[in-house]
């Protein structure tokens, strides 16, 4: 895989690792406190292989609320796409969405449709989560009870009560990837003040396991932050990956369904609100 490649991807597949800290009970059940329709949140991924960080892609992410098999659903989808400036070595444009039942916050339904230097993947799962079933384009599958997809998991975790952990609490959840379930976890690290290249944040510190055979290195390298308020947006991913480093960072919003009171200073180059 060419290292572009690999940089890239990073535009969508990070947020497989941006799981708040929570158990099993919590993972069932909560209300949507965090989020509503018409939020964008905006991400730029810098890599690094020495002492410069260059800017190599970005990943857009925007809610939408509408209609699905009769029940009200956030349609939520991120758009992840290498620079103009790379486009003529490697173009890359990936698309994930999710469909989140609005009473629930589970998914019904997820679509990964992907174009990587010409080769692509669609991949379409509906979730019925009465009967423990996830269906691919290619069988169907039982999964655990709450089952999440990439996307879902993120939003429904943004809801999730950081103060009842303690650090080094270590908290597993089920995921639905590429037709498997991975049982993963999250270490709950603590709260710490970050500048990142859009300001200066109050924010949650959490280093999750990741998946062995993806572009990041297994273990718990990667060291993620959330804003410490009510939207618990991400605003800093940092992590070594096969070859090199990267960053993602938060450089833009719109229509937050709470004050971003984490934010402490706003850098003067950063996107308006």
């Amino acid at each position: 895989m060419p290292v572009l490649k690999k940089i890239v991807l990073v535009c969508i597949t990070f947020f497989t690792a941006l799981l708040p800290a929570f158990a099993q009970n919590d993972f069932c059940g909560l209300s949507n406190n965090s989020f509503q329709e018409g939020e964008k949140l905006h991400f730029k991924v810098y890599y690094n292989m020495g002492p410069m960080w260059v800017g190599a892609g970005e990943a857009d992410f925007q809610t939408v609320l509408e209609q699905l098999n009769g029940r009200s659903v956030y349609h939520i989808i991120g758009d992840g796409k290498t620079l103009k400036s790379y486009e003529w070595f490697y173009k890359v444009r990936d698309r994930y969405e999710t469909y989140i039942d609005v009473e629930t916050l589970l998914p019904a339904k997820f679509v990964r449709n992907v174009n990587e230097g010409g080769f692509k993947i669609l991949n379409n799962v509906t979730f019925n989560q009465a009967a423990g079933q996830a269906t691919s384009n290619n069988k169907t599958f039982k999964v655990p009870n709450c089952i999440q997809d990439v996307l879902s998991a993120i939003y429904y975790a943004r809801n999730i009560d950081y103060n009842k952990y303690k650090p080094g609490d270590k908290i597993p959840f089920s995921m639905f990837l590429d037709d498997h379930v991975y049982s993963l976890y999250v270490r709950y690290i603590g709260k710490e003040r970050i500048t990142t290249k859009y300001g200066t944040f109050n924010a949650i510190k959490l280093s999750p396991l990741l998946i062995e055979g993806t572009i990041f290195k297994g273990g718990e390298k990667m060291m993620v932050w959330v804003s410490d308020d009510a939207n618990h947006l991400p605003v800093r991913v940092d992590s070594p990956i096969l070859v090199g480093s990267v960053k993602v960072d938060l450089m833009g919003y719109q229509k937050l369904r709470n004050p971003l009171t984490s934010l402490i200073k706003k850098k003067k180059s950063s996107d308006d609100d």
